[in-house]
């Protein structure tokens, strides 16, 4: 009998950590590696926020809280969604988590049965299938290619939905693409959700203020109130404030969905860490003028790399709305061959030899769910962007 479980064969690693954690390997035995497969700004946490932190260890917040959250940080988040989004949430409809990611699982464990279906547009976050599965679900993904700007319709949402959807999984501005869903786009979606009442849904609105002029964000419940007892708005402080490390997420929505979390999470890790917590109510509540600031260095490293993409042979790259990710397609480049004779069969084939040739770590298409494309986190220095760019170009160059 098999000692692991089951559940463990129908999910696999996450491929940008597999190849964040390659390209370290690779740079400690000596290779001149550029990695662009994180996704987290390469900026320090602003002083006000380490500074809070500091406090709370000196006042002696190192002690267990609250399994979901301390009251100061939920009455923050209460703050910040009705100063950002228009948004009336009660603390008692607040969850907090470490990271982002546990809310999302939360919310997944705590309602999905054997049979239940969520909807994911594709390209997606990587880890979004892999938690349905974890959780007893089953991931249907709907694809976005590059001819809609990576972006689905009403009529494919409409066409996905059956007596089986429980949750719609919606990720904007989205990792891995920047693709922004405008407030247009996001009514004709709603439309089609107002009509199906069984199908909850749940924003991920982690890229919120990486937003870049003239798109505007905004989410689900902001565009239909009508909907606001069957979402849960999930966001954090990780990309917004340079602060992933610190892994606190949280998310928003109907009491007894936040307390089925909150039982989850008891059960789990119990609260997330205490003065992570202090420093995140620093965050919400202190000066914002760090968000505009490095919002405007990702707009200029976002517009860098989307020019040397698209002067590369083989290479489309569109100019993505949001996030610190461009999704170029290399439609241009399948079939044809390196100088060592190896053909570019699939994205997968093509990040491979790209890092071994030109030392350059990227995600494969595939693992997102839409190919044949690639994801740069442009999350790094104008230089390294620049010369990982120029290695690039040589590559393709190179094929034949």
């Amino acid at each position: 009998m098999a000692f692991l479980a089951d559940a463990l064969s129908r999910v696999k690693p996450s491929a940008t950590i597999a190849v964040t954690s390659k390209a370290r390997e690779l740079k400690a035995a000596g290779r001149d590696i550029i990695g662009l497969g994180a996704g987290e700004p390469d900026f320090d946490t602003p002083e006000n926020i380490r500074e809070a932190a500091k406090r709370a260890i000196d006042a002696g917040h190192t002690r267990y809280t609250a399994v979901d959250g301390i009251p100061e940080l939920k009455a923050a988040i209460s703050a910040k969604f009705r100063r950002e989004n228009g948004l009336d949430y009660k603390p008692s409809q607040i969850t907090v988590g470490t990271g982002g990611k546990q809310t999302l699982f939360n919310a997944l464990m705590a309602t999905l049965n054997p049979g239940d279906e969520v909807i994911i547009p594709a390209p997606y976050w990587v880890s979004y299938p892999d938690m349905v599965l974890l959780c007893g679900g089953t991931p249907v993904p709907v694809v976005a290619g590059i001819e809609t700007a990576f972006k689905i319709t009403p009529a494919q949402l409409e066409a996905a939905i059956t007596p089986k959807t429980k949750w719609f999984i919606f990720n904007s501005p989205s990792n891995p693409t920047g693709a922004g869903y405008t407030a247009e786009e996001v009514k004709g979606l709603t439309d089609v959700l107002m009509r199906h009442p069984h199908v909850w849904t749940m924003t991920d609105d982690m890229y919120e203020h990486l937003a870049y002029d003239p798109f505007r964000f905004a989410t689900i419940c902001e565009v239909e109130p009508g909907l606001y007892d069957r979402t849960l708005t999930c966001n954090g402080v990780s990309k917004a404030y340079a602060m992933t490390g610190w892994r606190i997420g949280y998310a928003a929505g109907p009491e007894a969905l936040i307390k089925g979390m909150a039982n989850i999470q008891s059960q789990s890790t119990s609260n997330p860490c205490s003065v992570s917590q202090w420093a995140a109510v620093e965050a919400l509540n202190g000066p914002q003028d760090y968000i505009s600031w490095s919002r405007e260095k990702f707009r200029a490293r976002r517009d860098l790399v989307v020019s040397m993409l698209n002067q590369t042979n083989g290479i489309e790259c569109p100019t993505p709305e949001g996030a610190f990710y461009v999704y170029p397609s290399i439609r241009g480049l399948i079939g044809r061959k390196t100088p060592g004779g190896k053909v570019v069969d699939s994205d997968e084939t093509f990040a491979s030899e790209l890092l071994e040739a030109e030392g350059v770590a990227v995600v494969f298409g595939a693992a997102f769910g839409v190919s044949p494309c690639f994801r740069i986190s442009y999350a790094t220095s104008d230089a390294q962007l620049e010369e990982a760019c120029a290695r690039i170009q040589r590559f393709c160059g190179a094929l034949s």
